[in-house]
């Protein structure tokens, strides 16, 4: 029983110690945020970076042509899907004109059997529906115009963070080592250094899982001959990388296009596709990559994803696995500390036996 007490103690006061580190993330989230997001953006742009500093470059110089460059990519692409969506709006209009006039011929056979003055009489509901709900709706998108807003700073923050870490990040450890002296700045700069290969690894695991996402939609579109194939294969790569919403956004597009474009047949075998495969995505393929890059179990990375997602919703579903790969450092690393006293205690206490055992035998030899 007194070993239970102390036990459930000690679990008592580690759990107290927990919460507390999280209420305190909680409140200074607006702060983690930008941080969290700028070390990830940092392990895409640090291997180009460090290779034009090995040719010469000072460290501003690479951070900035590097984060200029990225920016750079990733408008061209938006651009790209832009331009190529705006070309094939024709065609989609055109195709949803045809599907709404087949919508309304079917609507007034049997079993429905509706009359022009029936559909006019039901658009006339779906339109005083709507402006009795538009104080809702107003609200709603103040709302989400205020996210929107939050988000766009929150990406500013990010960028410049991911500047900052790109260009003095090679600094970090030795300060700190300087700052917390040599013996506990050892133990200190190994845990980070090796948190920070993690985080490589998630990166392109996420990309890997985004990528073959993005290339199985991508065919099951070219295969049902939906247009708009190529730029909504992009979006699905992109939208990867927003655990949740994005999946689901890009996801919903391909099944919408499917349907103004194709009909109601090739709208469903959409949708089964996407449906598979993002459910192939999530919760096998996803896993699986990240238990092998990130050294931990797939049930563990799926556990940790679900309790994310439960806590702190779509922010939490992204950050949950590195957070978790680098818990699981930090503890990987206590455990070879552990094993390294206690080598060192045992082969002490070894020497000490032989010595003694020495001594007895000299002095009985004497006798």
């Amino acid at each position: 029983m007194s070993w239970l007490a102390r036990w459930s103690l000690r679990v008592a006061l580690a759990a107290l110690g927990c919460w507390m580190v999280l209420w305190l993330v909680g409140q200074l989230w607006v702060v983690v945020m930008p941080v969290l997001l700028g070390l990830l953006l940092t392990t895409v742009l640090w291997p180009p970076a460090r290779w034009l500093m090995s040719k010469g470059l000072n460290s501003a110089l690479a951070a900035t042509i590097v984060l200029v460059v990225g920016l750079a990519l990733l408008v061209g692409v938006i651009a790209a899907i832009s331009s190529s969506i705006a070309s094939g709006v024709p065609e989609i209009a055109e195709s949803a004109q045809d599907a709404l006039t087949q919508l309304q011929g079917w609507a007034a056979g049997p079993p429905l059997n509706l009359r022009d003055t029936d559909l006019d009489r039901l658009v006339a509901q779906g339109v005083d529906q709507v402006r009795s709900s538009i104080g809702s709706i107003a609200s709603g998108l103040l709302t989400g115009a205020g996210a929107v807003t939050s988000g766009v700073v929150t990406g500013l923050v990010a960028l410049l963070l991911a500047f900052f870490f790109v260009k003095d990040g090679m600094r970090f450890t030795p300060w700190l080592r300087g700052l917390i002296g040599e013996r506990a700045g050892g133990h200190v700069t190994t845990v980070l250094e090796r948190i920070w290969v993690t985080l490589g690894s998630f990166i392109r695991s996420q990309a890997i899982v985004s990528l073959i996402d993005a290339v199985f939609i991508g065919l099951g579109l070219v295969i049902l001959g939906v247009p708009l194939a190529v730029p909504l294969a992009a979006l699905t790569f992109l939208g990867g990388f927003i655990p949740i919403v994005g999946a689901f956004v890009a996801g919903a597009l391909a099944v919408l296009v499917a349907l103004v474009s194709n009909g109601l047949t090739t709208a469903v075998i959409m949708l089964v596709i996407v449906i598979v495969v993002q459910q192939v995505e999530g919760n096998v393929l996803q896993p699986i990559l990240q238990s092998r890059s990130l050294r931990l179990h797939a049930a563990v990375v799926l556990l940790v994803v679900t309790a994310g997602t439960s806590l702190y919703g779509i922010a939490g579903a992204f950050f949950s696995v590195p957070v978790a790969a680098a818990v699981a450092v930090v503890l990987r690393y206590l455990g070879e500390v552990i094993e390294a006293r206690s080598a060192t205690v045992t082969s002490q206490v070894d020497g000490d036996e032989a010595v003694e055992t020495e001594r007895v035998g000299g002095h009985d030899d004497m006798v």
